[in-house]
């Protein structure tokens, strides 16, 4: 029984998963971000140095050295930075997920052959660190943004919610490339590749509006597009989301969630064979 439903690829399993093993993943999010820096002078408190020292160095490439500004807006560097870092808090919880995901059973072979032990809760354990992380650089942002330009407007609450299905999309390619990754070893050297391309297609550098009106419905068919531009919407420029947009978007992410966990648990049967 507890074989058939640790295997179980319905929806309801999906999230029952979490619930009976909260205590389980709070405990492994926790090990894993304190392990990260552990040894270090400065311990967990690089995960506020590092978001720090990158808004540091985009101001001053982007705004001094490239003199770039953000389409029409202001001539700020310091505005154009904080969208700028903006569109990597979203980017960078996408990536770090992602990057990671092919070696997450490998990484954990001690696991696969403890039937009680639930891989499937290994994506949530790394979404877990890496909100933690975005979380970090969100603070980071605020404490430069406040003292700029004011408390951010009422749409900043919304943050969450335009993050919902970039979280969902995360999860089910996570499930997906954890894996494919145990089957073929060179998924991660491919994944690390298309996501430095991607950070490149994504409207993180410069706004939707500076592409020629023929590729902007390629840069719109990108997944991260809409979570960026929602991101700015509620952060900085004080607008609500698009909510047909966000509503389509939240239910592809549920389905390539749904999809990625089901691929995991057909094909996590074979794991301790490969390994």
């Amino acid at each position: 029984m507890l074989l058939m439903r640790a295997f179980s690829i319905s929806p309801g399993e999906l999230i029952a998963s979490v619930v009976r093993n909260r205590a389980l993943i709070a405990a492994l999010v926790k090990r894993e971000v304190i392990g990260r820096y552990r040894g270090s002078m400065l311990g967990i408190l690089w995960s506020f140095f590092n978001p720090v020292f990158m808004l540091a160095v985009y101001t001053f490439v982007f705004s001094v050295v490239f003199k770039a500004r953000w389409g029409a807006g202001s001539d700020s560097k310091t505005e154009f930075a904080l969208v700028l870092f903006t569109g990597m808090l979203v980017f960078g919880l996408f990536s770090e997920c992602v990057t990671r995901a092919p070696g997450l059973i490998l990484a954990n072979a001690n696991y696969v052959k403890k039937v009680i032990f639930p891989l499937e809760i290994l994506p949530w354990v790394a979404l877990g660190s890496s909100i933690f992380h975005m979380l970090i650089s969100l603070g980071v942002w605020l404490l430069f943004y406040v003292p700029l330009f004011g408390v951010p407007g009422i749409t900043a609450l919304l943050f969450p919610v335009v993050m919902l299905p970039l979280v969902l999309l995360t999860l089910g390619l996570s499930w997906f490339l954890a894996s494919l990754g145990v089957y073929l070893r060179d998924v991660s050297q491919l994944i690390g590749i298309l996501t430095t391309a991607l950070m490149f297609l994504s409207p993180i550098f410069f706004p939707v509006t500076a592409l020629p009106e023929e590729f902007r419905p390629l840069l719109n068919l990108n997944p991260l597009t809409p979570a960026i531009e929602s991101a700015r919407d509620v952060l900085i420029w004080g607008r609500e989301p698009d909510w047909a947009l966000l509503g389509a978007s939240l239910a592809a992410s549920t389905l390539v969630a749904w999809l990625g966990f089901a691929w995991f648990q057909k094909t996590r049967k074979g794991f301790a064979d490969v390994i």
